[in-house]
């Protein structure tokens, strides 16, 4: 599996996640993990300070797999797969047409910063 399909893939399990916390047939302890776990990958608390050159960044890389599977154990399973469904309904893959225009967007924004700072 390469890198590109991983990240896709977590992109899929995370949106479900997401539908699966707002679900009403997901338990309260469920929506109790996946709300830690998000406060935790929202906000600037860490274990280890993302400042520290490596063990920031492999805290993320530990802990955000961790949180993901821990937090699809407490889901039930019936409501995990309807809650994968939708999210494959609703994440389609980006085409190439749509990163140009996010890049020519930016590009312009970047340009007329620049023009007004000069």
């Amino acid at each position: 599996m390469t890198l590109r399909e991983r990240a896709r893939r977590l992109k899929l399990e995370l949106f479900a996640l997401y539908l699966a916390a707002r679900h009403p047939g997901t338990p309260w302890y469920a929506k109790l993990v996946v709300a830690g776990f998000v406060a935790y990958a929202v906000t600037p608390v860490d274990f280890f300070p993302d400042v520290l050159p490596l063990l920031g960044v492999v805290d993320d890389l530990i802990f955000v797999p961790i949180a993901v599977a821990l937090a699809m154990r407490f889901v039930p399973a019936p409501v995990l797969a309807e809650c994968r469904e939708r999210a494959r309904e609703r994440v389609a893959p980006h085409s190439r047409r749509s990163w140009i225009a996010i890049a020519t967007v930016w590009a312009t924004l970047a340009a007329a910063g620049i023009a007004i700072y000069l």
